[in-house]
């Protein structure tokens, strides 16, 4: 017995809608009157503001992401991806290599600024001013030294970065990327 009354009641409520969306509900007492459709009109934005949005989710990502690992770079997660931006660089790029190659700098040589094995080998280590001089420094590097010869993806990075390496660098360094894009 409620089967039928089931298929009973969806037909009435298909030509209850059918019936909304005619033209017979906008007569009234032999006057038509102007249906009236409401929608919402969608926020004018330009380029600009979604590549504003991008950029502070990117910011944002990456807070959480350093936060994590209580590393000193989350206080740099802007800077991190203003100066990615400025050199053309993968935002996750640099925090994927001092993931790398200091645990987000937990292992980096005492007051060397330096989370990225930079110039480290043997008994010789590049010292830094400040984070902000090595994120500088090292993004500059990868933009002219390795982009433009065409070192784009983490596994023709290696190949220069860190020539002795058979594979598990970038192996790792793209893996921690690709956590990174996991938050967003």
């Amino acid at each position: 017995t409620m089967t039928p009354l089931f298929i009973f009641s969806l037909i009435f409520y298909q030509f209850f809608l059918l019936h909304q969306n005619s033209n017979v509900s906008g007569k009234v007492l032999g006057s038509t009157t102007q249906k009236v459709e409401y929608e919402a009109i969608p926020e004018r934005s330009s380029a600009t503001d979604a590549k504003v949005s991008i950029s502070e989710a990117r910011i944002d990502v990456l807070k959480q992401f350093l936060g994590r690992y209580n590393s000193p770079l989350v206080e740099y997660s802007e800077y991190i991806v203003e100066i990615s931006d400025k050199y053309n660089l993968d935002y996750r790029l640099l925090p994927a290599i001092a993931m790398q190659e200091s645990t987000l700098c937990e292992k980096a040589p005492k007051d060397s600024y330096n989370c990225w094995g930079f110039g480290i080998y043997g008994q010789k280590i590049t010292r830094f001013a400040s984070f902000e001089n090595a994120i500088e420094t090292i993004a500059r590097s990868l933009s002219q030294d390795y982009h433009a010869r065409g070192l784009i993806e983490p596994i023709d990075i290696m190949s220069r970065y860190t020539p002795s390496n058979t594979g598990e660098w970038a192996e790792n360094v793209s893996y921690v990327m690709e956590r990174i894009s996991a938050s967003l």
